[in-house]
């Protein structure tokens, strides 16, 4: 890791790519920038100074290039629009700044400019929930985790979409500079210092996958009936196929097994009625074939993050204020 900047104060390089995410981008200015008496300095650069297109807000006026870089303590790469590989000036700039001991971090699609930088291989990273199947597919030696807000792998450091991205400059101060000052950021920001869960608490819940004709009764059927004990057997009989061949649909269906996808659907199923209903826990875990209210809050937390109060809570509070 690089010493501290000249003056003390720590330097934090933003790198503005061509339609980054106007949200994204504003996070670390109003986190780091935004502090005159705070303990970091801040510039953005960008590959062209000059106007650079910014989806959701107004062209971004950028003075500074990439030779910004050199002076970084830590990078800091926005999420933006539609992440292909930024250009080679731009992984090698990125590369280099690594190799200098640069801290170099991501929010949301930024991900994908650190592993076209190589800076992801062999590391655990996140990124939007979105695009988490696009990163692990186009960057297998990346070890994608989506259901993380943010991974700390010391030197790199990703996020994922917005207010992950605020989850993790408030871990940067937190660990630069301890709690307190943390903390006392996060007051003024109007924002939590510490979220609990993870990003699958915010993904959309799964529905029937857009299937052939010979095997979307299935699926239906199986929505219908999730607070039934079904089995493998049950559902293969219903689409009127052998298990092997019902498996093998699954799988190129879903990614996943009969029962995985069950699974994914009855905590889909659960979600929306934490959301939309005043339902007991025990009744949310009867209607979704969730068995008892105990296992139910085990499997919840789990694949979620989250208990399922906690879920409510953000969700539907109403439902629990009136309780």
């Amino acid at each position: 890791m690089r010493a501290r900047s000249s003056g003390g104060r720590h330097h934090v390089v933003v790198v503005a790519l061509e339609n980054v995410l106007a949200l994204d981008i504003g996070i670390p200015l109003q986190v780091f920038g935004s502090w005159p008496d705070g303990p970091y300095s801040m510039t953005v650069c960008t590959e062209r100074p000059g106007l650079v297109p910014m989806h959701g807000g107004p062209a971004l006026s950028v003075a500074d290039g990439l030779d910004a870089l050199q002076a970084a303590d830590t990078v800091i790469v926005p999420g933006y629009l539609e992440p292909d590989p930024p250009s080679a000036a731009v992984t090698a700039a990125l590369a280099q700044a690594a190799a200098r001991g640069s801290r170099m971090v991501s929010i949301c699609s930024g991900a994908f400019a650190l592993a076209a930088a190589g800076l992801l291989d062999g590391r655990r990273a996140t990124t939007h929930w979105r695009y988490a199947a696009a990163l692990a597919g186009q960057y297998p030696q990346v070890t994608v985790r989506p259901q993380e807000l943010y991974i700390d792998e010391g030197q790199v450091l990703t996020s994922g979409g917005v207010a992950a991205g605020l989850d993790l400059s408030l871990h940067l101060i937190r660990r630069d500079h301890g709690a307190r000052l943390a903390n006392q950021r996060a007051r003024l920001l109007v924002t939590a210092p510490h979220r609990t869960g993870g990003q699958a608490q915010f993904a959309d819940p799964p529905v029937a996958p857009d299937a052939s004709g010979v095997t979307m009764p299935v699926y239906e059927w199986a929505l219908r009936h999730l607070d039934q004990p079904l089995t493998v057997d049950q559902l293969a009989r219903e689409a009127g196929m052998s298990r092997r061949t019902l498996i093998r649909h699954f799988h190129s269906d879903t990614g996943r097994p009969p029962m995985g996808w069950l699974l994914d659907a009855r905590l889909g199923l659960a979600r929306e009625l934490l959301e939309s209903s005043d339902l007991t826990v025990e009744a949310v875990a009867r209607r979704c074939g969730l068995g008892t209210p105990a296992n139910f809050r085990t499997l919840f937390k789990a694949h979620v993050g989250v208990p399922p109060r906690t879920y409510r809570e953000t969700f539907n509070p109403a439902a629990v204020k009136g309780r």
